[in-house]
């Protein structure tokens, strides 16, 4: 008889199981054991344990044979590391092939049947005794085998399961990281497979992987099993859920992104790594997502279960890894992996890099940006694995996806761009994890790249990366958060672009003081709203085209702009939640929204549209004024969807006391009502009528910001635009100042907020030290600019008397 150690069920094993069934095998008896209870669904199975991998080996001899086979062997010897590896293996699938682990694994197999059913399908997958240690990550250095039925079957995927201890990818990454080979010991995880070759799959995590940032549970997912997400063969659909505000009971997807899904894998006749094959998907399966926002909810409140499990029996937030599966019979939603995040949540809180080009070229593709980093090198393409001994260090690795056998070689990578592929996908894991910045899913890369051909890939400039012609200059500099300074006086930013919100949100600020909307309208819609309101008063074949395909998803063109409005708004306020972010209503000139598509049929031609129809005169007027209710609606589901409270609403060039009235009269009728819920609503102060009325204008806001670009042009009456007197543009003007105090002073008057939203204080110190001596209360400038204002302001700080107004009130 066997001992009882050889098996044991999900049900009996618990965390602290490592060393008797490695680290996956742990993780799923937890699970099943302490979630279930609680609405997690996992399924069931069982865990051959290491003892059993221990003891075949010891009755076979193998100990003595492995050593001299593994020993010394460096990733550059491939040919002897292929060779030896593939010895090893050979040992071990001999050694675990005894009578007593084949009656084991058939009775344990034929007890689940018992549970789901005569041949029931399972997957068989291994689990290292040293695997998903904090410090350690093995993911993707075993086999799996997915679809196995039958006792004889199971018993055969055990055994090569067993074998993949050493294989090559295993070994070099057990020297690179310091492990005896000799003292990892494999356990065998075999489970009930859901049945997602008729659904969907793939992985979660409760922060975001590209950043490191907290708030946010981050879905991948594509069509079939999982195993497409994992190796990169898709480009997944992906979904964010804001984890403050669910928790608060709030039900709403923070941001969709549509992948491609290109194909999808199902189960196929027979066994083993044969029972799976992949068929492309179709058209209309690509264009609608894999999931629905229930299923994405349902995953956001397991992963957030599952994490809150996992750090209570730490003492400390546990990041997690999981994989989820939905079965296509029963509709579930399942769990069938979670371990702790190794990568994003390991990286040092006390400082960060920045990188930034020096420099302009020629963009040749882009993809999903993989890190913050920026990288040249020389193309070397790899279609398969006999091109990788052609492989130099420092190469740029391009190919259509990438294997855990090229691992290797990727240590050694400058970048890494491939066609296909998602932000869980191996080249995006391994990339993280050896920090080289990679470009995913940068569809035709490997036939718009040359061999050899010199490029740089920029991974700094948002979720989309950028692969430029040649060798382009950048800047890299490292900064110490504990040495900054930091002014009594709030530093906000200003932000337009929701792919730098939760990258910038997590470097030193108070919040966002201008959120751009134009940036989300230019960039993410791409479309007029009236074309959106109207579509029938479009003239142009061509700009129809395009606005019906990118409105076929929804239910209407309106809600097209609604919903790519709210998700781009939101991912700002999320980003910098709980504290303050204010938002500009649409502030386009003529001109500029006359490019958007289909724009030309719904604006007039303008001589000046710098003081025409822009910002507040559109909102309530005729022409307008159907788009400002979708701009409306947008912003309320920001607010009362998706929870983010924290969203305050500034109006951007309104002239006079009758237009500002008339623009919170439409403001209230599309559901937005000063003071309701505590909406608070500014103005910008950029009109010198905002400053000469300041306390009639007071009557109507909460308060202001400093424009300060538009209120020195219009003060000095100077276009800055102009080469011939621009030179007259000169924030430093003895009019400005003035303006600037009589402005600080009559908001101080009426106690109402005033900031300002302009680069003047960074790149004049002149400028801050004026600000915080007449008391500003805020100064909000970009990204680029906060370290440096941080010192001008700190500095002024301590050179003047002035008492500094306390910052903005907490939501």
């Amino acid at each position: 008889m066997a001992p009882i150690d050889y098996v044991r069920w999900f049900g009996e094993l618990r965390s602290e199981d490592v060393a008797l069934v490695g680290g996956k095998n742990s993780s799923l008896g937890e699970l099943y054991s302490a979630l279930s209870s609680e609405g997690v669904k996992v399924p069931n199975g069982f865990a051959l344990t290491a003892t059993a991998y221990r003891d075949a080996l010891d009755a076979a001899g193998t100990w003595d044979r492995l050593g001299p086979l593994l020993k010394d062997i460096g990733k550059d010897d491939i040919g002897r590391l292929a060779g030896n590896a593939a010895a090893a293996r050979a040992l071990v699938y001999a050694a675990t092939g005894t009578g007593t682990l084949r009656a084991e694994i058939a009775k344990a197999y034929e007890r689940l049947e018992e549970q789901y059913g005569a041949g029931v399908a399972v997957a068989v997958r291994s689990s290292a005794t040293a695997e998903d240690l904090p410090t350690a990550s093995f993911a993707g250095q075993h086999e799996s085998f997915l679809n196995v039925r039958g006792a004889d079957d199971l018993f055969e995927a055990c055994r090569r399961c067993f074998a993949s201890v050493f294989t090559d990818r295993a070994i070099v990454y057990r020297n690179d990281n310091g492990f005896d080979h000799l003292k990892i010991a494999l356990s065998v995880g075999v489970m009930k497979m859901v049945r997602s070759d008729l659904s969907a799959s793939g992985v979660a995590f409760t922060l975001d992987t590209e950043t490191g940032f907290r708030d946010v549970i981050f879905v991948t997912g594509a069509y079939g099993l999982g195993e497409n997400v994992v190796q990169g063969r898709v480009d997944p659909d992906e979904f964010y859920v804001h984890t403050p505000t669910f928790r608060n009971g709030h039900r709403s997807v923070l941001r969709h992104s549509l992948g491609r899904k290109q194909q999808r894998l199902i189960y196929a006749a027979g066994s083993g790594d044969r029972s799976t094959t992949n068929i492309d998907t179709s058209v209309s399966e690509r264009a609608r997502y894999c999931i629905d926002d229930d299923d994405v909810l349902k995953l956001a409140g397991y992963a957030i279960r599952i994490e809150d499990h996992y750090s209570l029996r730490a003492g400390h937030p546990v990041p997690m890894d999981i994989e989820w599966a939905k079965d296509g019979i029963d509709g579930e939603i399942y769990i069938v992996q979670a371990r702790p995040e190794t990568v994003a949540s390991r990286k040092p809180t006390g400082e960060f890099y920045t990188y930034a080009l020096k420099g302009s070229a020629k963009t040749l593709i882009t993809g999903r940006a993989i890190g913050e980093k920026i990288a040249s090198g020389p193309v070397r393409i790899v279609s398969s694995a006999r091109d990788l001994a052609s492989f130099q260090a420092g190469d740029v690795l391009v190919a259509d996806t990438t294997s855990p056998d090229w691992e290797p070689v990727m240590k050694g990578a400058a970048g890494i761009v491939t066609n296909r592929g998602g932000r869980t996908c191996h080249a995006a894991i391994v990339a993280r994890e050896l920090g080289v910045p990679a470009i995913v899913g940068a569809e035709g890369a490997t036939g718009a790249l040359l061999q050899g051909q010199m490029i740089t890939i920029s991974c700094a400039e948002g979720e989309i990366g950028r692969v430029y012609q040649g060798q382009v200059p950048f800047e890299a500099s490292i900064v110490d958060v504990g040495s900054l300074a930091r002014p009594r006086m709030p530093i906000m930013v200003n932000l337009g672009n929701p792919d730098l919100a939760f990258r910038t949100a997590m470097r030193p600020n108070d919040g966002v003081g201008l959120a751009r909307m134009e940036f989300i309208i230019s960039e993410h819609i791409g479309i007029h709203p009236m074309a959106l309101v109207q579509p029938e008063k479009v003239t142009s074949a061509a700009d129809r085209d395009i606005i019906s395909a990118r409105v076929a998803r929804y239910s209407s063109p309106s809600d097209f702009f609604i919903e790519t409005l709210a998700e781009g708004v939101g991912m700002i306020a999320a980003g910098f939640y709980p504290k303050p972010v204010i938002v500009r209503l649409s502030d386009f000139k003529t001109n500029e929204y006359a490019r958007l598509i289909g724009g030309a049929n719904f604006e007039p031609k303008e001589e000046n549209p710098m003081i025409g129809f822009r910002g507040a005169s559109r909102y309530a007027h005729p022409a307008y004024a159907p788009a400002f209710a979708l701009e409306c609606a947008a912003l309320r589901q920001v607010r009362e969807t998706m929870g983010l409270k924290n969203v305050r609403i500034m109006v951007p060039f309104c002239r006079r006391i009758d237009e500002a009235r008339r623009v919170i009269a439409a403001m209230a009728e599309n559901g937005l009502r000063r003071g309701e819920d505590g909406l608070e609503i500014y103005v910008m102060c950029e009109i010198p009528n905002n400053v000469i009325q300041i306390d009639a204008f007071a009557e109507v806001f909460d308060g202001f910001s400093i424009g300060s670009n538009d209120l020195t042009q219009l003060t000095l009456g100077v276009d800055r635009d102009s080469e011939i007197v621009a030179f007259d543009f000169d924030e430093r003007d003895p009019g400005m100042l003035e303006m600037l105090r009589m402005a600080v002073a009559g908001a101080k008057r009426n106690h109402r907020h005033i900031g300002i939203c302009g680069e003047a204080p960074a790149d004049y110190p002149e400028i801050a030290r004026f600000l915080t001596q007449i008391g500003i209360d805020s100064i909000s400038v970009n990204p680029g600019s906060v370290l440096r204002t941080l010192e001008v302001v700190s500095e002024a700080e301590r050179t003047c008397a002035a008492t500094v107004a306390p910052p903005l009130p907490k939501v």
